[in-house]
């Protein structure tokens, strides 16, 4: 799998809010200014050809839907994160944002708590 630029990630969120659509129901989603069709379409097919979406063709309209989905590009980038800035250590980086968000001692717990509940499951 391959990093997304930030357009590229901003259409992703939306094809994975929306499941499927085609490039005019991405593009009403966009928040202004709003980039040109031709540039949406664009990058939906450079997403396509990066393997993060495919299509459903009708006729010259092209249905287009995630085929990698959300949590696994999460999973994806904060693993890339963790290794990139923070030595694979998820202990640095809940330390590093302890000290940039100022979080207290109860704050962490409660991360842990729920690090912890969400690998037994």
């Amino acid at each position: 799998m391959r990093e997304l630029t930030r357009a590229e990630e901003q259409i992703m969120q939306i094809l994975w809010d929306i499941e499927k659509g085609f490039v005019k129901d991405v593009l009403e989603k966009m928040t202004a200014p709003k980039p040109a069709y031709n540039t949406v379409s664009t990058i939906i097919r450079i997403l396509e050809r990066k393997g993060f979406v495919k299509h459903k063709a009708y006729g010259k309209s092209h249905e287009y839907y995630p085929i990698v989905s959300k949590d696994e590009y999460r999973s994806f980038t904060i693993k890339n994160l963790l290794t990139g800035y923070f030595s694979g250590s998820f202990a640095n980086l809940a330390s590093f944002f302890a000290k940039d968000e100022k979080l207290d001692v109860k704050a962490l717990e409660k991360i842990m708590d729920e690090v912890k509940d969400d690998v037994k499951d």
